[in-house]
């Protein structure tokens, strides 16, 4: 059997079980889940001895230090995966919610009710908690799931799915609700990502490379990031202790991140006070500041920023600094820069932020808080498989509510339409 035909089969096990699940009730999904978590539990030795081989080959490959933390699996890590699962299962169920049920004039109701997307193909790198999370998240909300993780973490990946797989072989639910594509090959998510009679959705996570590529190959719909560009404006009516405490945070409470702060504002009239301060805490933090023509001069080791910074996602310790006239100036560099992930102002001008809030164009926007808050966690969704900056079907972090869709019900008792 070719790549092609595999592909092809593992899509029609995936309909075949999705269609299955749709008669299965929440406490069969949550026993699943409760399962899940007790068979990764359960083998946790055997998850680490696979996880030591792409450990070893990452090494020999002179992957660096933060690449090889993503991928090392040790027991808090795995721990935290069951945590997760048993956090699912907790979660209220979406599927089958009712809401806006309302009576027309011709006597029907009209409403909507929570569905699952269908077959979801989730393409990501690096870390293979991803595996679990994402199994998790689609079965809970009534989906099947196809992973395909990347060749660097192969070994653990597969070794993951297995046991989810085992645990869902001793439940109710269909055992093919969870597929793992068990193979390098670059085809394999060239096929995936086009195979439209078998998957409804593709939710990449990863590198910009990876997400660049499935933007322009997909022909099945896409749920996804491609940078995180996030800002931090401090206005002209900033809570100066605020200020000078969120940007901080913003950028360096976890480097590395897509919620992470990139680029700072600050309005002009804020230079005095507030410029040296808010770089002299970064600096002492060990970041660099690309700072633009009319701050470079008053600040010591300081870099000069070029067009290019202003639209970077560093995921490292850089920031790019620009002064700006006035909120209309913020808003539009914001919008042109940005990369409609999230986007904070800290002000203690009402009209300002009710201002930000409305014209900045953004997943998330936030007044006087951290962008690390861009969470599906903090936001209370529980765990997210993703978080999306699309315009179509779901924008933020993507929870369970995310992988569901809306239907139209119409209920009547005989009604005709005259």
């Amino acid at each position: 059997m070719d790549l092609h035909q595999e592909m092809e089969k593992i899509g029609e096990r995936a309909r075949s079980a999705q269609r299955r699940l749709q008669s299965a009730d929440s406490a069969a999904k949550d026993q699943a889940l409760r399962l899940m978590a007790e068979f990764l539990r359960r083998d946790a030795d055997n998850l680490q001895r696979a996880n030591r081989k792409d450990l070893r080959s990452a090494e020999e490959a002179g992957k660096d230090a933060a690449f090889i933390d993503r991928l090392r699996l040790d027991e808090t890590r795995i721990e935290a995966m069951a945590r997760g699962l048993e956090e699912i299962a907790a979660l209220p169920d979406p599927v089958g919610e009712i809401t806006d049920l309302r009576y027309r004039p011709s006597g029907i109701q009209v409403g909507h009710m929570r569905a699952p997307l269908g077959v979801i193909a989730m393409i990501y790198e690096s870390r293979p908690n991803v595996t679990a999370d994402a199994a998790g998240l689609c079965v809970k909300s009534g989906n099947a799931v196809i992973l395909r993780g990347g060749s660097e973490s192969l070994h653990s990946n597969m070794a993951i799915a297995e046991r989810l797989r085992a645990a869902l072989g001793k439940s109710v639910l269909p055992l093919d609700l969870v597929q793992y594509v068990n193979t390098a090959d670059r085809e394999a998510v060239g096929v995936l990502i086009s195979m439209d009679a078998h998957v409804d959705v593709v939710i990449p996570r990863g590198g910009k490379g990876l997400i660049s590529r499935i933007k322009a190959d997909a022909t099945v719909p896409v749920i996804m990031h491609l940078d995180g560009n996030c800002h931090v404006y401090v206005d002209a009516d900033a809570d100066a202790r605020k200020a000078l405490k969120v940007v901080v945070n913003a950028k360096t409470q976890r480097l590395g991140t897509c919620n992470t702060a990139e680029s700072l504002l600050i309005h002009k009239d804020r230079m005095e006070d507030l410029l040296l301060p808010i770089v002299a805490a970064l600096q002492e933090k060990g970041i660099e500041v690309r700072a633009c023509e009319r701050s470079l001069p008053r600040l010591a080791g300081a870099v000069a920023a070029t067009e290019e910074d202003y639209g970077t996602e560093y995921l490292a310790p850089i920031i790019s600094l620009k002064i700006v006239d006035d909120l209309d100036a913020a808003i539009a560099h914001i919008n042109r820069y940005g990369s409609q992930h999230t986007e904070s102002i800290l002000t203690e001008n009402y009209t300002h932020a009710r201002r930000f809030l409305r014209e900045v164009d953004a997943s998330s926007v936030m007044v006087n808080a951290s962008t690390r808050f861009a969470d599906g966690f903090e936001y209370g969704l529980g765990a997210e498989i993703g978080i999306s900056t699309n315009r179509l079907h779901v924008r933020g972090p993507v929870g369970l509510e995310g992988l569901t869709l809306q239907k139209w019900i119409v209920l009547g008792d005989g009604h005709i339409r005259s």
